[in-house]
């Protein structure tokens, strides 16, 4: 959900990475596993180094989204994942097989190049997952340089956000940053922390902020005329910026930043605060919601598809309405019999595992701007 001497990747996995010395390869022990098709042995050993290997990338890189739980049940993963691995895992040994009666169990011993594997995993990124971390400062009632990393605001907002259909991440609880770190890269301008937080979470888009409270009249201060306030005046002010990660070039984007406020009134310091977020949280939603649209629709790519196995106008028409029924699908032009072209913002590959899942289609091949189909 980004000035120094040190190179960026260097510097953006040393700020989030648990392992030593992260600019220099890393050498892992991971597992694979994979189904024996027609008891082929070889072919199952392949698939599960395959996988051991790219979860040595994935832990390298410390990606705390892993990479199945975004291709659900997506058997085309393996061609990625041994597309990807290429020239990644610098070297690998195999330390154990397992042949079971119906999979093929593997450890091995694989070395990776950071670097590579950043890229690597950001190549399954999605434009529409939304990494959210805007802590809060406590109210002042409570120690001033306490933070609650979970809260109302950041609460509400990535409900609005997941009522939308976007994958939204929340960072507060996997403990892949801290507010001290959030509030200084604010501070600086400095986009590297954002981006080690977009290669541990595979998104695009990261919601980065920070809130901060102040109590403007206290209850029961003295007001004039003999008067006292009866209530807490609270002023949550929130700072943000939101950064998306150009797709082709890697580079870190601060599509918007600002600041916001508004006020809360209550009996005690926490509940003023606590309306005051959700003053904020109204007031803001809708201008992030509104910068992360822009920011999909910029990202729309045309993506050629190729349908073989199309005998009639008829299934020519239900492949047209099952295209168009596809999530983030813009749009849907019919070039002729068996050929479209749609409006996608995400990697066709995700459009392939899409269209696999309807149950009328094969997929034959798939690049970035097309795809090859069969029609049952």
């Amino acid at each position: 959900m980004r000035k120094t001497v040190l190179a960026p990747l260097c510097l953006a996995v040393l700020l989030f990475s648990p392992l030593p010395g992260s600019c220099a390869e890393k050498c892992v022990q991971t597992e694979g596993e994979a189904v024996i098709v027609e008891r082929d042995i070889p072919s199952a050993k392949t698939e599960a180094v395959a996988r051991a290997k790219w979860a040595a990338i994935e832990q390298t890189v410390g990606a705390e989204v892993k990479s199945g739980s975004i291709v659900q049940n997506f058997t085309l993963v393996d061609e990625i994942i041994k597309t990807q691995a290429a020239g990644v895992v610098t070297s690998w040994q195999l330390l154990a097989q397992d042949n079971r009666p119906d999979s093929v169990f593997v450890k091995i011993k694989a070395c990776v190049e950071p670097k590579q594997a950043q890229a690597a995993v950001s190549a399954l990124a999605l434009n529409n997952a939304v990494a959210v971390f805007i802590p809060a400062k406590r109210p002042a009632a409570r120690p001033t340089d306490a933070y609650e990393e979970s809260n109302l605001l950041s609460e509400t907002l990535i409900g609005k956000l997941t009522d939308q259909g976007y994958r939204v991440v929340d960072v507060a609880p996997t403990g892949a940053a801290d507010a001290a770190a959030i509030e200084k890269a604010l501070q600086s301008g400095n986009t590297l922390t954002v981006r080690s937080l977009m290669y541990r979470f595979l998104s695009n888009v990261i919601i980065i902020g920070k809130i901060d409270y102040a109590v403007s009249t206290k209850k029961g201060e003295d007001i004039g005329y003999g008067l006292s306030m009866p209530l807490n005046h609270v002023t949550v002010r929130m700072s943000y910026r939101i950064v998306a990660r150009d797709a082709k070039t890697g580079n870190a984007e601060i599509l918007t930043a600002g600041a916001e406020q508004a006020r809360g009134v209550a009996g005690s310091v926490e509940d003023a605060a606590a309306e005051g977020m959700k003053a904020l949280a109204a007031k803001t939603a809708p201008l992030l919601l509104d910068k992360i649209a822009s920011f999909i629709k910029g990202n729309i790519k045309r993506v050629s598809i190729q349908v073989a196995g199309v005998k009639d106008l008829d299934a020519n028409r239900e492949i047209k309405e099952l295209l168009q029924q596809i999530v983030w699908v813009t749009d849907v032009e019919e070039k002729r019999r068996g050929e479209f072209v749609v409006g996608y913002p995400e990697n066709s590959l995700y459009l392939a595992n899409s269209l696999r899942q309807k149950g009328r289609f094969k997929i034959v091949d798939f690049t970035p701007y097309s795809l090859m189909l069969e029609w049952k």
